[in-house]
Formats: structure tokens, C-alpha cells, sequence
């Protein structure tokens, strides 16, 4: 650590630094509520996800044993050709956002496959998109989490180191200062004395 400067130029240095540190404290206390409030809603809409994937799931897991009867592989129904996303910035954070997956068409034999089986591919391509939903929530509210981590050790150096290390050097700059001309009006005025003692004792002369 670099030893203070008891300075004049030095404490108009401290004193620019504190300026600036209270300035962008304000907003980095802003960021950290910001992003404290988009993590709590992101995890409300993750809950409300997983239910709806536990739902799904019983739901399907209720006739998901037809399937082995089928002649028709399924998979290739449920793997999606695009992911529609967009980026929703959050406190100065990009953060990927779900909008959909796009399918292709379910082309199979009408003849010789149950009419259900379209109620079964609409309804496991739902779970899917679910799960991706799930998936790219849980993806935003790690990034979220690592910013406002970021964040947080940044409003404590600041609240805790910076500002209260800015204002104690600014302390100690003016207390030695302060001294410093005290002094020397100290030895102005002894100085003054003895000149004027000098002038007397001419004067008796």
C-alpha cells in the first residue's frame, strides 16, 4: 500500500476520489435491488415451470405405455428445428429469453397409426417446450446470480473500504495540515517578537 501524501495536491485528490465513489455508489446499490427483484420474479416463474412439468409428466406417464404398440418412431416429432429467443437486458445484464420452439410437420401413415397419436405428439412436444423453458430459466438466473455476486462485493468495497478510506486519509491530510500552519503562525509570531525585541533594545541605545 502506497504511504499517503500530507499534501494539498493530495487532498484535493482524496477529496475528487470520495466525490466520485459517492456519486457511483447510488447506482451500484440501484443495480444490486434490480437485479435482487429479477431473481426472485425469474425463480416465481420457475416454480410455476416445474409444476407445470410435474402435471405434464403425470399426465403423459397415464398413457405413455400405448406408445410401445406403435410402429412409428416418435423422436424425430419431437426434436425441434429452431429455438426463437430474444435478449432482455436486465441492470445493464443480457439475459436469453424464451419465445418458442418451432417444430416440423408430423408426417406418418394415417392408415395404420391411431388417431391419438397427434394428441401425443402435441402433448409431448409441450413438455419439451417446457423443459427447455426450465433450462433457459435456470441458465438466466445463474447469470443473474454471478452479476449480482459482482455487484454486491463492489457496493461493499465501496461502502466499506473505499469511501471510509477516502474520508480518513482526507482526516489526516487536514489534521497535519492544519498542524503545519499552526506551526508556522507559531514561528511568525515568535519571529515577529524577537524582531520587535531587536528594535527596542536599538532603540535604548
Amino acid at each position: 500500500m502506497a504511504k499517503l501524501k500530507l499534501t494539498k495536491g493530495e487532498l484535493k485528490r482524496q477529496r475528487d476520489a470520495l466525490k466520485q465513489f459517492k456519486r457511483y455508489l447510488p447506482t451500484l446499490q440501484l443495480k444490486k435491488q434490480q437485479l435482487q427483484l429479477e431473481i426472485l420474479g425469474q425463480n416465481v416463474i420457475l416454480q410455476e415451470k416445474n409444476q407445470a412439468q410435474i402435471k405434464k409428466r403425470q399426465v403423459i406417464d397415464s398413457w405413455i405405455g400405448l406408445l410401445t404398440e406403435l410402429r412409428v418412431n416418435l423422436k424425430p416429432f419431437l426434436k425441434p428445428q429452431k429455438i426463437v429467443t430474444h435478449i432482455k437486458n436486465i441492470a445493464g445484464v443480457d439475459v436469453s429469453v424464451f419465445d418458442a420452439l418451432e417444430f416440423g410437420p408430423s408426417e406418418y401413415d394415417l392408415f395404420v397409426t391411431p388417431l391419438w397419436v397427434d394428441l401425443a405428439i402435441q402433448s409431448l412436444r409441450e413438455l419439451v417446450i417446457l423443459d427447455k423453458e426450465v433450462l433457459m430459466l435456470q441458465e438466466g438466473i445463474v447469470i443473474l446470480r454471478q452479476e449480482l455476486r459482482i455487484t454486491t462485493q463492489r457496493v461493499n468495497l465501496f461502502e466499506k473500504v473505499k469511501i471510509p478510506l477516502a474520508e480518513e486519509n482526507i482526516r489526516l491530510i487536514k489534521i497535519y495540515i492544519g498542524d503545519k500552519m499552526a506551526n508556522a503562525v507559531g514561528r511568525c509570531k515568535i519571529a515577529k517578537r524577537k524582531i520587535e525585541e531587536l528594535v527596542l533594545e536599538e532603540a535604548r541605545i
